[in-house]
C-alpha cells in the first residue's frame, strides 16, 4: 500500500484518530466562544473608528483561526477514511506512494513530496 506495515500503519490512524479528537474539541470551544458574542462586546464598547476596526480584526482573527482547525479536521478525516479503504499513504495527485518518512512526520499528508512542492510553488508563483 505505502511501504508501511499493518503496525505502522495502526499507530499513525491512532495518531489520527487522537488529533482529530483534540481538533473536533478545540472547534467546538471556538465555536461556544463565539456565541458568547464577543465581537458584539468588543463593538458595544468601541467609541471610534479605530476601535471598531480592532474589534473587526480580532473577529476576523477568530474566524481564520476556525477555517484552519475546520481544515485541519478535513485533511486527517481524509486521511482515516483513506486508512479504511485502504488507499493511506497514495498520493491525490499522482497517485504514488508518499513513502513512509513523510507519513510518520505528516499522517495526514495528502501529497508526496515533489507534488506538494509544485502545489506549493503554484500558490505563491507571482502574477504577470
Amino acid at each position: 500500500m505505502n511501504g508501511l506495515t499493518s503496525t505502522e500503519v495502526e499507530q499513525l490512524r491512532l495518531r489520527l484518530a487522537q488529533e482529530h479528537a483534540g481538533l473536533r474539541q478545540e472547534v467546538t470551544a471556538e465555536l461556544e466562544r463565539s456565541e458568547q458574542g464577543r465581537y458584539l462586546e468588543l463593538a458595544g464598547r468601541v467609541h471610534d473608528r479605530g476601535d471598531e476596526s480592532v474589534a473587526d480584526l480580532l473577529a476576523d482573527l477568530e474566524l481564520a483561526a476556525l477555517d484552519r482547525h475546520v481544515h485541519r479536521v478535513r485533511l486527517v478525516e481524509a486521511a482515516l477514511a483513506a486508512i479504511e479503504r485502504g488507499r493511506y499513504g497514495l498520493c491525490r495527485a499522482c497517485g504514488v506512494q508518499i513513502g513512509s518518512g513523510r507519513l510518520h512526520a505528516e499522517p495526514a499528508a495528502e501529497r508526496c513530496l515533489e507534488c506538494q512542492t509544485t502545489a506549493e510553488q503554484g500558490r505563491h508563483a507571482p502574477t504577470l
